[in-house]
């Protein structure tokens, strides 16, 4: 089988899983994963090759879009618009689609400075239910040509920022983590976890997830080291039902419990990038690791539809 139960709490969920199946391959780096319930299909980016993919059980995998200004994390807006985490447009970019996932509109910049200078190249983003957006600024996208369009640090350090698309107001949220990467809140949204990859830029960088809590619905305060993942990086992550995070890691997706014990693994044979829940019950866990897009199914749903 190839789910490790490490703690007896993780049992209901692996007791009833499926089995792990690769559902396709032909990417380089697959990141990014976000569930379109209007089409049962799962887009995904393949960053290096500047591409959207897209799957699903009736059309196989497609190429979305090409020429995506190389996204990376995705996430349904609270008007069902699909935001993207643009590399190559320092930017976070916006989607709207009409009667059908492939009616969209031309793409529109949600926002792209703060304080009149360039974002990094933002990396994830989680949409709260009160509708405000939350998204990582780390490095990569500048670093090289690879995953975006080398350049200069505008704002000298990366952040964790918070959007408010009512007010179009842009602000940091924590400026705690060296490299912020993946984030996801908890299920009452009172945690917001978030993974620091500076690891994958230094010998001796960080390779862990921390916790903050989430004061007053707006504020992030107590960071405290939530995991540390080995073998290689919390690159990104989701939460289910039960709180539980279940992360990217160099061989699998490892599982946590809210109080930070590793409470299971589920084998992959690839690098794994990014995880998202989705399904028509939301209890299918999509997993991009580095070629391919593989699926499990388990007992347990998605913290967010």
């Amino acid at each position: 089988m190839s789910i490790d139960i490490l703690d007896p709490r993780f049992a209901p969920v692996a007791a009833a899983a499926g089995t792990l199946e690769r559902l396709c391959s032909g990417a380089v780096w697959s990141e990014g994963p976000v569930w379109m319930k209007e089409d049962d299909s799962v887009l995904w980016s393949d960053i290096p090759n500047n591409r959207m993919l897209r799957w699903s059980e009736r059309d196989g995998m497609s190429v979305w879009r090409e020429g995506v200004e190389f996204t990376n994390g995705h996430v349904r807006a609270a008007d069902g618009a699909l935001l993207h985490c643009s590399h190559g447009r320092r930017a976070l970019v916006r989607t709207r689609f009409g009667a059908e996932p492939s009616a969209a509109a031309p793409d529109e910049i949600v926002v792209d400075r703060f304080q009149g200078r360039r974002l990094n190249s933002p990396n994830d983003v989680v949409v709260k239910r009160d509708g405000t957006i939350w998204f990582s600024d780390p490095p990569y996208g500048i670093a090289s040509d690879y995953e975006g369009h080398q350049g200069e640090s505008e704002l000298g350090r990366c952040y964790v920022f918070r959007y408010d698309p009512v007010r179009g107001s842009l602000r940091i949220a924590s400026d705690f983590l060296e490299d912020p990467n993946g984030l996801a809140f908890s299920p009452d949204e009172s945690r917001l976890y978030v993974s620091d990859t500076s690891a994958a830029r230094r010998e001796g960088g960080n390779h862990h997830i921390v916790v903050f809590d989430v004061i007053g619905g707006e504020d992030l305060a107590h960071p405290r080291v939530f995991a540390v993942v080995e073998p290689g990086l919390a690159d990104g992550f989701r939460v289910d039902q039960n709180g539980f995070v279940y992360t990217s890691s160099a061989d699998s997706v490892q599982v946590y419990h809210p109080d930070g014990t590793r409470i299971g693994r589920i084998a992959v044979p690839e690098k794994v990038g990014n995880v998202v829940f989705g399904g028509a019950g939301g209890n299918e866990l999509f997993i991009c690791a580095s070629t391919s897009l593989y699926r499990i199914r388990l007992a347990t749903r998605g913290a967010t539809a």
